[in-house]
């Protein structure tokens, strides 16, 4: 009985990095992100200008880099399938 793990985001074919999400935990952590970009933009560009926002959205990024290193294949420089 194997036991795979299951990786939300798969590894993209060619170049490095993940592809779109084949899970609903990955789609999820899309949404989650588009949504939160969108709700800092709407409350933090008008209120504190584009600098707090620069810094939340690169936050928002790292997390979701982390994310996809948590719960995506390994990521390492793919030239396709050999």
């Amino acid at each position: 009985m194997p036991t795979e793990r299951p990786y939300w985001f798969p590894a993209k074919r060619y170049g490095w990095g993940w592809g779109l999400p084949t899970a609903w935990q990955g789609w999820f952590v899309i949404g989650a992100f588009a949504c939160l970009i969108l709700a800092g933009a709407v409350a933090l560009l008008p209120e504190y200008g584009p600098a707090v926002f620069v810094a939340y959205s690169v936050f928002l990024c790292l997390l979701l880099v982390g994310i996809c290193f948590l719960k995506g294949e390994p990521p390492r420089w793919r030239w396709g399938e050999k």
